[in-house]
């Protein structure tokens, strides 16, 4: 198919732009306290340029460091010592035709309060104590949960004083008038320093619950001076900085992004901040003011899903925004819509409903996404699953020094060493067992490096256990990843054989140089729990598969994991009662939130029950018996561990008399248990190039298995 929209130029304000592909800004972690850039952010930038995106929009780029610094690893154009680098990632971007955005940024009240004060302070300790971040990075993991949990943080900063962000918690107070006028002033400072950087423009953000947008929403703006109150007023605080913006800099092209409707109706809020009607009306306000694109989005951290949707959103459910925003306007406008075909990109365009297309999470799975749909080659496209562990492994990893990763895409972080991989494999065989998601991206790298990857697949269809995860309603884009890494693998010469259990004899009959297990883990039914073998009990296995159809019966699901919760979500479409059992003190512990607070109104909905601190400890046939438990410290826990045994930081302790639940069936969702005795019977073997990857070493996320395989073939000799 060819995409003549999404392949034609287009101008933003002066600037003309080669097609209509933009990469939306995504904080990632790749930067370093001073907000200078690094080598790894440029060569993770450069690789989308190179790969025929024809506008880069930086991640989040701090004004004030005070406040406003929202990560430890962030961008900055708050100094003028950033703008060298600045200029040298621009120069970067430019070598393949793109063109560079800042965007400039605030985070108001949704600042975590570790980050505000702290980042001058580590700013200046590292240049006297080159050692400042790793000592840094050793305390704030521990130090980081107690000063939350004591609220003992500086305060965040809003229009107004009011609640604390939902995911960033915290105080907040109000802006003084000075520090207003002072923060309009840091963005002026911010797009000048741009301009000298040889930047093509700014993007302004406003949306997602940042501080443009807290002075837009009546629910965090209850100003009383020219900032507060009016329509108009509350404008006032981006028009301002608009209008700095055009004196100091002509007409330097400005882009805002700017949420249509905070959505605080989606969870139950009705009326809370501002909806749909208004949203349309500062877009055409803003348009006015002389931007030169609107960047159109949605909600902010209180409704975080509908802005950063989880995998069981519908492709395009938002463009009515942009295509509202569109009629009303006469300048370009940008918008993500939750795309990820060039067909669909090239439709929402041509139907009126945007002029640019903004690609955020697709830019991280595939930076070749533009040249690959250009060249005819869609298929080839490493497709977002939108399972969310790029901002949950940035947030996760923000604390400890480290950046965000993709499950699809293990090269994130890794571009120049993924582009000069050793091309050594001299046509060697190595064969891989199992074609999950590990397998197959073990045969890609293989084959990327001259090896020759043979893939046994053991059942008829490639995909392992994500042949499960994608089977909970709506989540058939989890299902697209062994899809397109079994194009990958076999695009780099890999064999790919189903149906054929592996056995040291075939394996043998190959001569391989090496061998890579990635036989995966499933589920099980603990020896321990009497009971376990009844007719009644049963694996999440057993009902993702279909393998067991239950319906219209009280079934208890034992574990509250995500994969207990999905397979809740299967056992609910099918009009049975639901109760979920876990042992610790709170539903889905460890689950990131997101996906917690897209699936539990699900349940909620359908009537589902909770028993929490309960621990199982047998079954009959009329249901099972239930232990309340308390959580107390674990007093071996370093030392089991450093004994190489299992621990947690808890133990549950019985606390009282057993209680019966009633059902007529039991699933367990418990974990599950590596598969990975073919790698016993051949240890030391093939002078032990032998290795096992994913779930057969350790039970783990897709984001796990794609990671130590990209390690073990990246590295093989």
């Amino acid at each position: 198919m060819e995409y003549k929209t999404l392949f034609s130029p287009m101008k933003i304000g002066g600037c003309e732009i080669k097609n209509r592909i933009v990469m939306s800004p995504m904080l990632m972690g790749f930067g370093q306290f001073d907000g200078c850039t690094t080598e790894m952010l440029m060569d993770y930038y450069e690789e989308r340029a190179k790969g025929g995106t024809g506008l880069i929009i930086t991640e989040i780029t701090r004004i004030n460091d005070v406040h406003g610094s929202a990560a430890f690893a962030q961008l900055g154009m708050s100094h003028d010592y950033q703008i060298e680098g600045m200029r040298e990632l621009a120069n970067r971007i430019h070598r393949h035709g793109a063109k560079l955005f800042v965007q400039l940024h605030h985070p108001g009240r949704q600042n975590v309060g570790l980050a505000i004060g702290t980042v001058p302070f580590c700013i200046a300790a590292t240049r006297v104590w080159k050692g400042f971040p790793k000592a840094l990075f050793s305390l704030a993991p521990k130090l980081a949960p107690t000063l939350a949990k004591h609220n003992i943080c500086l305060s965040s900063v809003s229009a107004s004083k009011c609640e604390p962000a939902y995911f960033a918690g915290g105080r907040v107070r109000a802006l003084r008038h000075s520090e207003v006028k002072k923060i309009i002033r840091q963005y002026v400072d911010g797009a000048v320093r741009c301009k000298k950087a040889g930047v093509d423009g700014v993007e302004l953000h406003g949306t997602h619950g940042y501080l443009i947008q807290q002075f837009l929403s009546p629910n965090t703006n209850q100003r009383t001076d020219e900032y507060g109150g009016s329509f108009e007023n509350r404008l006032r605080f981006v028009k301002e900085i608009i209008e700095g913006i055009r004196k100091e800099c002509g007409d330097y092209p400005i882009i805002v992004r700017l949420t249509i409707d905070e959505y605080y109706d989606k969870i139950g809020q009705e009326g809370k901040g501002y909806g749909f009607e208004t949203g349309v009306e500062y877009a055409k306000a803003i348009a006015k003011m002389g931007v030169d694109a609107i960047d159109v989005s949605s909600a902010g951290y209180d409704t975080f899903n509908y802005w950063l949707e989880p995998t069981s959103f519908e492709l395009g459910w938002r463009k009515y925004l942009a295509e509202a925003v569109k009629k009303e306007v006469d300048i370009p406008v940008i918008a993500a819509n939750l795309i990820r075909s060039p067909e669909q990109a090239e439709q929402q365009l041509n139907d009126g409903i945007q002029d640019f297309v903004s690609l955020g999470r697709p830019h991280i799975a595939d930076p070749h996404w533009a040249e690959k749909a250009q060249a005819g080659k869609a298929d080839e496209i490493k497709r977002c699953i939108c399972c969310l562990y790029c901002i949950q492994s940035m947030q996760d990893n923000a604390y400890v020094g480290d950046h965000g990763y993709c499950s699809v895409n293990p090269a994130v972080g890794k571009e120049r060493e993924y582009n000069n991989l050793p091309k050594d494999g001299d046509g060697r065989v190595v064969v891989v067992v199992g074609a999950g998601m590990g397998g197959l991206m073990a045969a890609e790298i293989l084959g990327k490096r001259g090896f020759k990857p043979i893939v046994l697949e053991k059942e008829t269809e490639v995909g392992g256990q994500i042949n499960l995860a994608s089977k909970p309603p709506k989540k058939e884009k989890i299902g697209w990843c062994t899809v397109d890494a079994l194009k990958g693998a076999e695009l780099n010469g890999a064999e790919v054989h189903l149906g054929v259990t592996a056995t040291p004899e075939i394996i043998d009959s190959y001569n391989p140089y090496a061998v890579i297990i990635a036989t995966g883990a499933e589920a099980f039914k603990p020896k321990w729990l009497k009971g376990a073998d009844r007719d009644n009990v049963y694996t999440t296995t057993d009902i993702l598969s279909g393998k067991v159809v239950l319906e219209g019966k009280k079934v208890a699901v034992v574990g509250s994991g995500m994969t207990g919760l999905e397979t809740a979500e299967v056992l609910v479409e099918t009009d049975n009662k639901v109760t979920i059992v876990e042992m610790m003190g709170d539903i889905a512990p460890g689950v990131w939130f997101q996906h917690k607070d897209d699936v539990m109104p699900k349940l909620n909905k359908k009537g589902t029950e909770y028993y929490t601190a309960k621990r199982l400890c047998s079954v009959d046939d009329t249901g099972l018996c239930l232990v309340p438990v308390e959580h107390k410290k674990n007093k071996n826990y370093k030392k089991d561990l450093k004994a190489g045994k299992r621990a947690t930081p808890t133990v549950a302790v019985d606390c009282g008399e057993c209680m019966h639940l009633d059902c007529d069936a039991v699933v367990l969702s418990l974990g599950v248990r590596s598969v990975n005795g073919l790698f016993k019977d051949l240890e030391g073997k093939y002078e032990g190039r032998v290795f096992t990857i994913g779930d057969a070493t350790k039970s783990g996320r897709i984001a796990d298995a794609t990671a130590s395989a990209y390690q073990v073939a990246s590295t093989l000799k």
